[in-house]
């Protein structure tokens, strides 16, 4: 099943573009996803296990850092 997620990371640091660059840049590296990447919001489509699967490493390596972070999701499901 192919899906697309719309998702936008608010770092709570000072210094909150290197984080947000570094989590898209990750995302790319990712050649099965499709990423396009606005000045709101990244959407990620692809098959659901494997967005899913980058989006907890890549989330999950945001969240191993010294700030906090905040991860807003919308998920679009349906479609082959």
């Amino acid at each position: 099943m192919h899906i697309a997620v719309e998702l936008s990371l608010y770092p709570l640091s000072g210094d909150f573009i290197p984080p947000i660059q570094d989590f898209i840049e990750r995302l790319n590296a990712h050649p099965e996803l499709r990423v396009v990447t606005n000045a709101l919001s990244t959407q990620v489509s692809g098959e659901l296990e494997r967005v899913f699967t980058a989006l907890a490493a890549e989330c999950g390596r945001t969240f191993a850092a010294p700030w906090r972070s905040v991860f807003v999701m919308k998920v679009l499901g349906g479609g082959d």
